[in-house]
């Protein structure tokens, strides 16, 4: 009866763990889906400014005062820069419809090692 309890309890764990690691999975996916959809925004809304080294310098300098005031930290002007540069970076190899396999941060780790 003991051995029973024990495998029960086992396979419980293991459901939750497999569980859990789903989560942070989906989590880190949709999140880099998100900065790859800012960074997509930021091109396209530059690519409609006229002067757009200017344009560019201010729309990154104003979408991070405004979104840091709305959502907190994770939105400085180097923030945003990054996810320019991400989409640009793999706009070319990802569809919509793909989901991101690795974390954002180890695009951005990838996308300095190709620099």
């Amino acid at each position: 009866m003991e051995i029973e309890k024990k495998d029960v309890f086992i396979d419980i764990k293991n459901i939750i763990e497999l569980s859990r690691k789903k989560i942070v999975s989906s989590i880190n996916s949709t999140m880099t889906t998100t900065y790859f959809l800012i960074g997509k925004r930021i091109v396209e809304e530059e690519q409609g400014g006229e002067k757009r080294a200017e344009y560019g310098k201010s729309l990154i300098k104003n979408l991070s005062i405004r979104l840091t005031e709305s959502y907190g930290k994770g939105f400085s002007e180097t923030n945003l820069k990054q996810m320019k540069s991400f989409y640009l970076g793999y706009k070319k190899r990802q569809t919509l419809s793909d989901e991101f396999k690795l974390s954002y941060s180890h695009y951005l780790t990838l996308m300095r090692i190709v620099d």
